[in-house]
This record gives C-alpha cells, structure tokens and sequence, in this order.
C-alpha cells in the first residue's frame, strides 16, 4: 500500500499519467462516455474525438491481416463502422458547443489514395472489399456506372449544337425552297393528270400552274459575302 502510495507521488509516474491523458489513454476511472451529448467540454470531446481516430486506425490496419478468417474481417469491419458512427455523434457535439467542423463532405481515402468504397454509408475496409458478395455487389455497380458513363456520353454529343444541328438555316440560302417548290409542282402535275384520268377530262389542255400565295413566288433575299442585299 505504501509503495503504491509512493509510486502515485513519484514524477515520472505522474509524467506518465499526462502523457496518457495527453494521448487520449485514460484509466478505467476514466473510460469515454457512451453518449456524446453528455459530455459538456469542448475539449473533452476533442481528446475522446482523437482517440477514437486512433482507435479506427489500428482496426484499419488489423483488418488487412491475410491471416484472419472471413468471419473476424466481417465482425472487425462491423467494429470499424460502429466506431466512425460513434465519431460522428462527437463530431456534432463538437459543432453544438462551439467547436470546429469536422463533417464536411470529404472522400474517405484508403491507403491507395482511393475511395473507400461503400453503399448507403456503411464502408468496406482492407480485406473486407474482397469477402463473397461484397467483390459482385462492387463489380455489379461498376458496371452500371460504365453503362451510365456511356449514356451520358452519347448525350453529350448532341448537346451545345449550333442552329444548323436542328436545321434552322436550312432555309437561309434557298436551296431548299427551291427544292420543296420543284417537287410540289411535280406532285400537282401528278395529281392534276390523276385527277382528269378519273373525271375522263380531256387531257389536251396543259395543266395549269400551282396556285400559291404572293410571299412564296420568290425566294428569301439571302446576304452575300459582303454583306449587300
């Protein structure tokens, strides 16, 4: 008892115990609340905060052991994101008592610098990415975002077009009026020459012009290249 005594009033061991609670390592007197609201001190939060960042780190890194069975990658990968949702619950009560913003939307990055994958805010981990079902489930939304880019991308084709994609100058140098007015003259005359077959009319007499209104008996007036009417 007395040495225990002694060993608590020693400095290194009270050096010992600052750095601890420096490091976020607390006693079993002192063990992180269960509910983050309880908590009331900015930088309480903080310090529980950073060790359960330290503590999702060294299950990060476990996880990756080629030695574990599918069964302890699932529950460690289970562990890993129960302890980011309890991260979260600290990170709002950080923001509630004035703190900083630790929620913004950032990627969540592996070792790769890639994206940790993931569906519906649940995230796969190391050797989780690679357990039965979770490698198709992967491959299976791969494939719908290739079918996806590629939809996008023969829409993009056909977006930002100029006016003459549509054929709204189709009409600007008269080549095309001139069309469409020989070709209904060649159906009139088809039709006229029908029509007096039928009603057994002399087909003597020459088949009369088109009747047209006064604004389609000449083509638009069209700018040149100088600019002149």
């Amino acid at each position: 008892m007395a040495r225990n005594e002694e060993k608590a009033q020693s400095m290194l061991y009270r050096f010992r115990e600052a750095q601890a609670a420096e490091l976020g390592l607390g006693t079993r007197a002192d063990r992180r609340p269960r509910m983050a609201s309880a908590c009331k001190s900015l930088r309480e939060c903080e310090r529980w905060r950073g060790e359960i960042l330290r503590e999702i780190s060294r299950k990060v890194s476990k996880i990756q052991d080629a030695g574990l069975s599918d069964y302890e990658v699932r529950d460690l990968n289970d562990e890993i994101n129960k302890i980011l949702r309890e991260k979260r619950h600290w990170e709002n009560q950080i923001v509630a008592l004035g703190g900083a913003n630790y929620r913004r939307n950032v990627a969540m990055l592996d070792d790769d610098g890639k994206e940790v994958p993931g569906t519906k805010g649940y995230k796969y981990f190391g050797r989780a990415k690679d357990l039965p079902g979770v490698r198709e489930l992967f491959q299976s939304k791969k494939s719908e975002e290739e079918e996806e880019n590629q939809a996008f991308a023969f829409y993009k084709k056909f977006t930002n077009q100029g006016p003459s994609y549509f054929g709204d100058l189709d009409e600007n140098d008269g080549g095309l009026l001139t069309y469409e007015r020989e070709a209904e003259e060649e159906d009139w005359e088809e039709a006229y020459s029908n029509l007096r077959e039928s009603l057994g009319i002399s087909t003597d007499e020459p088949i009369p012009k088109l009747p047209r209104s006064e604004h389609t008996l000449s083509p638009p007036l069209v700018d040149d290249a100088s600019g002149a009417h």
